[in-house]
């Protein structure tokens, strides 16, 4: 059985940072952040692959950074420069197989409730 317990969302202004956190419990292979916005569909925000290389959103490259403490089980997503676009609800994601397409959210069978993100300007 695996959970996933997403933190560190809040409002923040334009330009500001956040980190989120999600604590992991259970085995895991493919981990990653997503996001929905009211009205939109759910996006991938950022991954880990098998090999916990990194790879991002165009929409976030240069401004977020995905990390895993391997010793506490945590991923972490780091998000600097925050823009207007980037408020949306963020969750945490992870699979146990590597995924035909990493950016899709029906390749992740384990989610977080998720962590509020607002930034205003």
């Amino acid at each position: 059985q695996v959970t996933l317990v997403e933190s560190g969302g809040g409002s923040v202004q334009a330009g500001g940072s956040l980190r989120l956190s999600c604590v992991i419990s259970g085995p895991t292979y493919w981990l990653g952040w997503f996001r929905q916005a009211p009205g939109k569909e759910r996006e991938a925000v950022a991954v880990l692959d098998g090999y916990t290389r990194p790879i991002y959103a165009d929409s976030v490259k240069g401004r977020f950074t995905i990390s895993k403490d391997n010793t506490k089980n945590i991923l972490y997503l780091q998000m600097n420069s925050l823009k207007l676009r980037d408020s949306a609800m963020y969750y945490c994601a992870a699979t146990d197989r590597s995924p035909f397409d990493w950016s899709e959210p029906v390749e992740y069978i384990y989610w977080g409730r998720g962590t509020q993100v607002t930034v205003s300007s």
